[in-house]
């Protein structure tokens, strides 16, 4: 997956969908631009979302498209970027360019940002007087840490680069200037040899990676550090949480020390892209055997067979993108769907899964 050197990722380029969402229209992916003078480019003014498609018997699928679109509209709200679009607007754009797009599975990625009028330009640390811009983008996304990570676990690190406070930068707000911290903890890592970087927040406690939320496991018990140590609220992290729940493991959000990681018995990541990833070891010492832990696994087998549309999900959690390849009352679990207005609609079906365990 990672270069010796550790500066390329030796992956193939993803297959790209050519068309992107542009203010409420497609456009040809080679039309979608910005002006090197936007407020973005200089600021790191632009909020955004990451959002996976699966693919399932009954076609594309795509995973907890409102709670991600949700979280979007949050973001904006804190970075105070007053827009016109709705979440359903959102919810039925993202789903028109994966149908339009024809790939089974893809990463499906909003962004919002503060542009440029190139009539009336505005400069400066300012904000307002810059129009927003919205895209949504897809593309064909493999294993985020390596199709090997997801059963043989990943190296890691603990950062020296500490994750911001909240009154410095709101971790809630998944913003692209945050990143900049990430890509600090993601290069550290990447440079002295380990797929990723555990970030700190500003007390000492541990906070997440630089992409990805953070499960200990303690004999039977699953712990991850609460918001307040500057994290990202996941929806794959609340996925896990519910997971959890349902198969009567015991999970909590405490505080966590950074010594607690070298003994722990399982760690995990879990996020969009690395979905479910077992940690192997951290600072060159092993975690419990070395690889994936089995409470790891169980969570993990039920996550995929949940994405995979062959396992009911604690909540509606699969839009499916083609109307006419929905599950049917014969398929069998809860599905959703959207009407050409975006509006949300429910399918209670009659499925007979297996139960959980």
């Amino acid at each position: 997956m990672f270069s010796k050197d550790g500066k390329t990722k030796d992956v193939a380029t993803p297959r790209i969908c050519d068309l992107v969402w542009h203010n409420g229209e497609f456009i040809k992916w080679d039309d979608a631009r910005v002006h090197v003078m936007s407020h973005v480019l200089h600021y790191g003014s632009s909020i955004f979302e990451g959002i996976r498609c699966y693919s399932t018997k009954a076609g594309p699928a795509v995973f907890r498209l409102r709670e991600h679109m949700q979280r979007f509209l949050n973001s904006a709200k804190i970075y105070r970027m007053d827009h016109p679009w709705t979440l359903d607007q959102l919810c039925e754009a993202a789903v028109d360019l994966v149908r339009r797009s024809e790939m089974e599975q893809c990463y499906i990625r909003p962004i919002l940002f503060r542009s440029l009028d190139e009539a009336h330009p505005a400069f400066g640390v300012n904000p307002f007087p810059n129009p927003l811009a919205c895209y949504i983008g897809a593309w064909d996304w493999g294993k985020y840490l390596g199709d090997e990570a997801i059963e043989r676990g990943v190296d890691v690190c603990v950062s020296t680069w500490n994750r911001l406070t909240p009154n410095s930068m709101p971790a809630m707000a998944k913003s692209g200037a945050n990143y900049m911290n990430s890509q600090l903890i993601k290069m550290e890592a990447l440079l002295n040899g380990f797929a990723e970087g555990i970030a700190l927040d500003d007390r000492g406690y541990v906070s997440e990676g630089s992409g990805e939320n953070i499960f200990l496991v303690a004999g039977d018990v699953v712990l991850t550090p609460p918001l307040s140590s500057s994290i990202l609220p996941g929806i794959t992290r609340d996925s896990v949480i519910q997971i959890c729940q349902e198969l009567g493991i015991t999970v909590k959000e405490r505080t966590i020390q950074r010594a607690a990681l070298y003994v722990a018995d399982e760690l995990f990541f879990s996020g969009t892209a690395a979905e479910i990833t077992p940690i192997r070891s951290v600072d060159r010492i092993t975690v419990g055997k070395g690889g994936r832990g089995e409470i790891t696994a169980k969570i993990q087998k039920v996550f995929f067979e949940i994405t995979k549309g062959e396992r009911q999900a604690p909540g509606d959690w699969l839009t499916y993108v083609r109307r006419d390849e929905r599950p049917t009352s014969d398929d069998g679990f809860t599905s959703r769907t959207l009407t050409s207005s975006g509006v949300e609609n429910e399918q209670a079906l009659s499925y007979q899964t297996a139960p959980m365990e």
